[in-house]
């Protein structure tokens, strides 16, 4: 099976790769090419090029390209966050629909932030609540869903009647690898910061990265699966009690908490934004459930042990 990645050289595409490589052709498209077990190609995300030879022919297509969310949502990162998720999947789009054998499944990166901030019942793919209209939202929850919108019309902009199309409404992907978001959260408990978040109340939907892998092959291979489906761990659960199981994961009893505000002067500091960890994303797998996957990490306490014992063992 051939398997083509654009914007497969960041943290989820290498998970991937990694996972279907040799046992499958794994093609990464990138704007900055480096070596790899794997073959990767120049594209620049927006327009055709030679790259588009490697989707004729191909079997599955995953299309994770899109600038990191993991900065300040200034007027220019606004417009390069969105401009480089909708004109990457019009590429892609394009590049499918041409050749006379196009690729048999198209699954496209979205997020399960394009739900409404609940601490009530979760989201699924039937009953789930988009969000944008919570009162009093922040103007930067606002703009996420709206991305997240846009990345999405993108993709239904084309009809392609050859090609089984899937929006990934994918919670966070833990792995152990370093510069992700496990190691981002390890490193505050390894320094006595991975303390409760705001109100600690906010559901932390994730995936392990071995189920992230697993779900996707799954969906590779039931053909009758198409739509919208929610790429989550089944059990979310508080920041609280989200954090007090990674601290007991690695070992510590206790981590400093941070109040709003100050997660709000960390975020400047930082050059990032509070909604990462204050809006509440509770979001399960409905689909998933229903079509008979099993999670191998269904709950956190678990999945946490098992990421902690490779980050460590990797460190070493």
């Amino acid at each position: 099976m051939k398997i083509v990645l654009p914007g497969g050289s960041g943290q989820v595409g290498t998970v991937l790769a990694r996972a279907f490589h040799p046992q499958h052709e794994v093609v990464v498209l990138s704007r900055t090419p480096a070596p790899a077990p794997w073959k990767t190609v120049f594209w620049d995300g927006k327009d055709g090029g030679p790259w588009t030879s490697e989707l004729d022919g191909c079997d599955v297509v995953i299309n994770l390209a899109g600038r990191s969310v993991n900065c300040r949502y200034n007027a220019r990162n606004r417009r390069e966050i969105t401009e480089s998720r909708v004109n990457s999947v019009r590429a892609v789009g394009r590049a499918i629909a041409a050749p006379k054998n196009p690729p048999r499944l198209w699954l496209q990166a979205s997020t399960a932030t394009i739900y409404a901030h609940t601490f009530g019942t979760a989201h699924d793919e039937v009953n789930g609540v988009l969000g944008g209209s919570e009162p009093d939202a922040p103007d930067t929850w606002t703009f996420s869903i709206a991305v997240a919108t846009a990345w999405e019309s993108a993709f239904d902009e084309f009809s392609l009647p050859r090609t089984r199309k899937i929006k990934l409404r994918s919670a966070v992907t833990m792995s152990p690898d370093r510069g992700g978001i496990f190691d981002t959260l390890l490193a505050l408990v390894r320094h006595g910061l991975g303390g409760t978040s705001g109100s600690g109340q906010q559901f932390v939907s994730w995936i392990h990265e071995t189920d992230f892998v697993r779900a996707l092959a799954f969906l590779i291979e039931h053909e009758h699966i198409d739509g919208i489906v929610n790429i989550a761990a089944p059990n979310p659960l508080p920041n609280r009690e989200f954090m007090r199981l990674l601290r007991q994961a690695w070992g510590i009893r206790i981590g400093l908490p941070a109040t709003e505000w100050m997660l709000e002067l960390g975020a400047v500091f930082l050059r990032t934004e509070s909604e990462l960890v204050l809006k509440s994303r509770r979001v399960v797998p409905g689909r998933l459930l229903q079509e008979g996957f099993t999670f191998l990490y269904p709950e956190w306490g678990a999945a946490a042990r098992e990421l902690c014992t490779r980050w460590r063992a990797m460190a070493v």
